[in-house]
């Protein structure tokens, strides 16, 4: 019994470790980056030029998720895992297969029902007012 408890302990560990080891990368990539934003702001005199520098240093986009796009590629990853498992592996593989598909789907109807961008909420508000 002593020996199948290491399994269990070892798959915890290593679970702590890569979440730990993560967040450690991520923190010393943003160290890195504010350190290089101090360094460059020394010699700016302008407060326009900094602040595209910190422009240049966004990583994330601000407009919002498409949830068409990100729809379709989880429908087609559903509809692979499915093929997958009712070519080679067996039932499994096709309910997540059929799972996963359905989530794609439901996407796509999200996409749809709710504009995100602003063209589609601009347009959604003008239907709304003109009835």
């Amino acid at each position: 019994m002593g020996q199948n408890i290491i399994i269990p302990i070892a798959g915890m560990i290593t679970g702590i470790l890569v979440v730990s080891g993560l967040f450690i990368l991520v923190y010393l990539e943003e160290k890195e980056k504010r350190e290089a934003i101090i360094e460059i702001s020394k010699y700016l005199d302008e407060p326009k030029k900094f602040k595209e520098l910190l422009g240049i240093f966004e990583d994330r986009k601000k407009e919002p998720l498409d949830y068409r796009r990100v729809g379709v590629i989880t429908l087609f990853v559903g509809a692979g895992l499915y093929l997958l498992g009712y070519i080679f592996i067996g039932k499994l593989f096709e309910g997540i297969g059929a799972l996963i598909a359905m989530i794609g789907i439901g996407q796509i109807i999200a996409g749809y029902l709710y504009p995100n961008t602003s063209s589609e909420l601009t347009d959604a508000v003008e239907k709304f007012e003109s009835e």
